[in-house]
């Protein structure tokens, strides 16, 4: 059975005009000072609740320094990188409910703190980090 509908876009969704098109075409080439330089990397890190490094891509290590306070570093300089974390399992399943918070390292360009939270307070719990560097 055929459709009229357009099989491209979502359903409900207005076609562009062509000024509109063409407008969103020049964009993609002209905003290379306001998006990541050709050199970028995304890096990666999967630790445990313990602090071990589980997985990760330009992470050297990964420690545990007090109760859900983590520091994660990289191969590279990443202070004026974004951070991106989540509580998630190191390995199969869901990991325990919980919030995360991801800061720049004091006086270590080259890591990142993490800090994982439970409703008493901090709580050691899995994540998964991610850095644009």
């Amino acid at each position: 059975m055929s459709s009229s509908r357009s099989r491209r876009g979502a359903v409900g969704q207005p076609a562009p005009d062509a000024e509109e098109a063409a407008r969103a075409d020049t964009e993609i080439n002209s905003c290379t000072a306001a998006g990541l330089p050709a050199s970028a990397r995304v890096l990666f890190a999967v630790v445990d609740a313990n602090g071990s490094l589980v997985r990760g891509l330009g992470a050297t290590s990964a420690t545990r320094l007090a109760a859900g306070m983590y520091q994660v570093a990289f191969d590279q300089d990443v202070a004026r990188a974004a951070y991106v974390g989540t509580v998630g399992p190191a390995a199969g399943g869901l990991a325990p409910q919980g919030s995360i918070t991801v800061a720049s390292r004091t006086g270590i360009p080259n890591a990142v703190f993490v800090e994982t939270y439970a409703a008493s307070g901090h709580t050691d719990r899995p994540f998964h980090l991610a850095v644009l560097a």
